[in-house]
């Protein structure tokens, strides 16, 4: 797992999460809503968003997706625990997303641009060697979709 700290737009994060949770079923108008985010209520696993405004609009597998106006911060969990990152707003829809990612997360991660593959690797450089062997296995490992 590496640490994560960086500025990205909620748009970002959110296509993240997408990608992390529910791509292969959202429904197409839910992908192109920027108000619309996945939220799962599980012990392990767990997505909450934190909004001025939200309204739930459908529930599909383990995802609820609801309408979120004026988000303030968003929590993600994967369902393995070795992920965990917050999304805090800094300004309008602007926000620091802060945490631990395993490499999978790093891969949704730079998929949805909220890192870099330069960043990635400026991270890396200061992680033991082995970890790092690690980390490029499990992304060797990782089926392609």
């Amino acid at each position: 797992m590496v640490e994560i700290e960086v500025e990205t737009s909620l748009e970002r994060f959110r296509r993240f999460l997408i990608l992390s949770t529910c791509r292969s079923y959202i429904p197409e108008s839910y992908l192109r809503d920027p108000e619309v985010f996945p939220e799962r209520e599980l012990e392990r696993g767990s997505i909450y968003v934190e909004a001025a405004d939200k309204v739930t609009l459908k529930k599909i597998r383990d995802i609820t997706f609801v309408n979120a106006r004026d988000v303030l911060g968003i929590i993600y969990e994967s369902k393995s625990g070795n992920t965990k990152l917050k999304w805090r707003q800094i300004r309008g829809k602007m926000g620091k997303v802060t945490g631990v990612a395993s490499g999978n997360a790093l891969t949704n991660l730079i998929t949805a641009k909220v890192i870099t593959p330069e960043y990635v690797n400026k991270i890396l450089k200061g992680t033991k060697e082995e970890e790092v062997g690690r980390i490029v296995n499990e992304e060797e490992e990782r089926p392609t979709s």
